[in-house]
């Protein structure tokens, strides 16, 4: 069978007639068993409604409500969970578990729809687990009101249950855009959707500005996303707005702290909505035990009644504000929210940025405000009919006494009084049911007076029904009281992208004073200066020796030149710490030297001020801007770092000039200064010449001049370059014969 069919089982689940096996199109097996779960899982579990609300949002919500909890005393969460069974059968804990992140206890919203009372656990916190409904109380918070907004005069549709025992909403008539307050999120199957919540007050604004036909300004009001565990908002003007047309991108929020510089802490307040506290202590420790936040003493959990809080210990010498810029650098005190706006509209999932979700939003609420519109004019017809008869009657009050009296059955008063009066049955059971005390003339009048306001009433309805703009007034008079009511101040403090100071690569790196040494063989160790005191001796192999060591800093750059006129770059900090004991790391495995390439010299530099100085066989001398070798990216090798006519014989990184003693192989000498070459910045200069060589002889080696080099220096100065220099005298022969350090390049 190839690879698009699939085998099942021919049984009734399949529709088969039971034994044997058939082929099943994998299409056709996807159609029949797959769609209908994930679209169960769209539709009906995953993604929220233009509501706001998930379907085991609305189904707790409900029940709640139907419990009379929106105005009545707390009950228990177990009771609140097992009503909700009645319109959600996955069982309790799912329940409970949608319950706890709706509660005000729990911080997950900033306008929370459960008022609670015990522990829902935080969710800030990964360990603080709420207890069990057992013990735990709960109702319906005040902003209930606007969710459940005149639900009884059917201005939202209502289907069955699972055991069509009862009916339950499809949508709440939330009289505010709730989809854009709440963070909701949610994995289906193929899509997903993570809505950041907004501020209450902002939204309505926007909302109202929508409504007013500012269509393209609304978004205005959106100062930017607000989340219930405060923080900071990094704005960047170009990413929200791309948020606000596509519904899809991401923004940066950062925890907020205060810095208590006599008690040597840090505080750290307010997180971001995506991390938790446990995870923000346990990235801290790991970088503590890495040795990259040497800073740190100490982290602590301090969350109490009062709210989070993480105490950062700090060293006396530490730099607060550099190394929170840090931290938010390495650690998810910064993180970034993504944002997919992914709704059900009309039972199909969209993504949508914030003018679509406000426009669907005000299509939902208008159709809610006509429902209940013609639901209260159905009422006021029914009742202005029933007061049209009672009008009738009145008419001759006796005559009506007299047929109820003059009935001898009681079914039959209702027919004679409709015979007599020319009245409908409706009317006449009206009549009726009316006490004898209501009889009196007072009573009487106001009921005929209620006739006049009701066709006023019904007339404005009618009004209403025909006039969207009405609609729309009405609904942004609805949105302001929210806003009036409910609205609370930004919990999320924002700053402008510019304004926040970001911490580059190396000012994450912990800077302190080390000392490097390179070997003959090609090891390298990086020892920091506090283990060397402890430790100086070094340890090497038998046939090696160590050429060249140099005093830096943990985040210089090391320069290391071959033979192949090639510069591998390496970054000190990228490098373990060793000890004096150890042999180091072996350079041709950890750059990648090719078959044979040789390191031939080394510097280091953290800002590449200065110059290369290379000499080479034919006499001349290269001076190179230090500079020409920093790079933009980072580049770990650069091929012509030098020119390639001659060998080279030395180099050195200088600082500032100064003179160098040059030696030919025929036994001249000549003492010039590095002022008397002109520094290139192209790194493949082949150099001034120095020295000027007779046929067939060569410049054998190169030595920093040091006072008691020569008996008589100024013999062998020249005052010009190029120069032939003199033949090296007997006694600075014998002085200079007993120099110890050899370098990688003698031979």
């Amino acid at each position: 069978m190839g690879p698009d069919k699939v085998r099942g089982r021919k049984d009734r689940a399949l529709g088969g007639d039971g034994g044997g096996f058939r082929d099943l199109e994998i299409s056709d097996a996807l159609e029949q068993n797959y769609m209908p779960y994930v679209m169960s899982v769209i539709m009906s579990r995953a993604l929220p409604s233009i509501d706001g609300f998930k379907p085991s949002h609305r189904k707790l919500l409900y029940t709640m409500y139907r419990m009379g909890l929106l105005n009545g005393a707390r009950t228990k969460s177990a009771n609140i969970v097992g009503q909700t069974m009645r319109l959600n059968p996955h069982g309790d804990l799912p329940i409970y578990d949608t319950m706890v992140r709706l509660t005000e206890g729990n911080a997950s919203l900033l306008h929370p729809f459960i008022d609670s009372k015990g522990n829902f656990g935080k969710q800030y916190s990964r360990d603080m687990q709420s207890a069990a409904a057992r013990y735990t109380e709960a109702r319906l918070s005040p902003i209930c009101e606007e969710v459940f907004r005149d639900i009884e005069k059917g201005n939202v549709d209502f289907i069955p249950n699972y055991d069509n025992t009862m009916t339950e909403p499809t949508l709440l008539p939330v009289t505010f855009p709730s989809v854009l307050v709440s963070n909701n999120q949610g994995i289906a199957v193929g899509m997903a959707s993570n809505i950041c919540g907004f501020n209450l007050r902002e939204v309505c604004e926007a909302t109202i500005a929508y409504i007013g036909g500012d269509e393209e300004g609304c978004v205005d009001r959106l100062l930017g996303p607000d989340f219930p565990n405060g923080g900071t908002l990094i704005l960047s003007k170009e990413e929200m707005d791309a948020i606000y047309r596509t519904g899809k991108g991401g923004f940066k929020v950062r925890a907020n702290y205060a810095v208590d510089e006599a008690g040597g802490y840090i505080e750290i307040t307010e997180i971001p909505y995506t991390t938790t506290i446990e995870a923000v202590i346990e990235e801290i420790v790991q970088l503590a035990k890495d040795g990259k936040l040497r800073d740190v003493n100490d982290v602590r959990d301090e969350t109490d009644l009062r709210g989070l809080k993480i105490t950062l210990d700090i060293k006396k010498s530490a730099d607060a504000e550099a190394l929170m810029n840090r931290l938010f650098k390495v650690t998810s005190l910064q993180d970034t929210f993504s944002c997919n706006f992914n709704i059900l509209v009309d039972g199909a999932p969209r993504v949508m940025g914030v003018r679509e979700i406000l426009g669907h939003w005000l299509i939902f609420r208008i159709g809610c405000v006509m429902r209940q519109t013609a639901h209260d004019l159905a009422k006021a017809e029914e009742r202005l009919h029933l007061l049209n008869g009672l009008a009738a009657v009145m008419l001759d009050i006796d005559k009506a006494i007299a047929i109820i009296r003059g009935t001898e059955e009681e079914r039959q008063v209702v027919p004679n009084l409709m015979d007599g009066f020319g009245i409908d049955e409706a009317q006449a059971e009206y009549v009726c049911d009316i006490r004898l005390r209501n009889l009196n003339k007072r009573h009487l009048l106001d009921r005929v007076k209620e006739v006049s306001s009701l066709k006023a009433s019904m007339a404005d309805m009618r009004e209403t029904l025909g006039s969207e703009p009405k609609v729309r007034k009405m609904i942004a008079g609805e949105l302001a009281g929210v806003a009036k009511r409910h609205g609370k101040d930004r919990r999320t403090a924002i700053a402008m992208e510019g304004e926040v100071v970001e911490a580059s690569g190396m000012e994450l790196v912990d800077d302190y004073n080390v000392r490097v040494f390179l070997s003959e063989h090609g090891y390298f160790k990086k020892i920091p200066l506090a283990a060397l005191r402890v430790s100086p001796q070094q340890k090497t192999k038998e046939d090696d020796a160590i050429v060249q060591e140099a005093d830096c800093r943990n985040r210089d750059d090391a320069l290391l030149f071959t033979d192949r006129c090639t510069v591998y770059k390496m970054r000190l900090y990228e490098l373990a710490d060793f000890k004096a004991g150890m042999l180091g790391e072996y350079l041709p495995n950890h750059l990648g030297l090719e078959p044979g390439e040789v390191i031939v010299g080394m510097i280091v530099t953290g800002d590449y001020s200065g110059h290369a100085l290379f000499a080479f066989e034919n006499g001349k001398v290269a001076k190179v801007e230090l500079s020409s070798y920093a790079t933009k990216t980072n580049r770990k090798r650069l091929s012509g770092a030098y020119g390639g006519e001659s060998r080279l014989v030395w180099m050195a990184h200088l600082r500032d000039d100064m003179e160098l003693a040059m030696f030919s192989d025929n036994g001249k000498t000549l003492l010039f200064g590095t002022g008397d070459v002109n520094a290139k910045a192209s790194r493949a200069s082949v150099g001034v010449q120095v020295m000027k060589l007779r046929s067939g002889s060569r410049v054998s080696r190169v030595r920093a001049f040091e006072e008691g080099m020569f008996g008589n220096p100024d013999y062998y100065r020249t005052k010009n370059v190029p120069a032939m220099g003199v033949f090296l005298r007997k006694e600075d022969e014998q002085r200079l014969s007993g120099e110890g350090a050899r370098t990688l390049l003698d031979e």
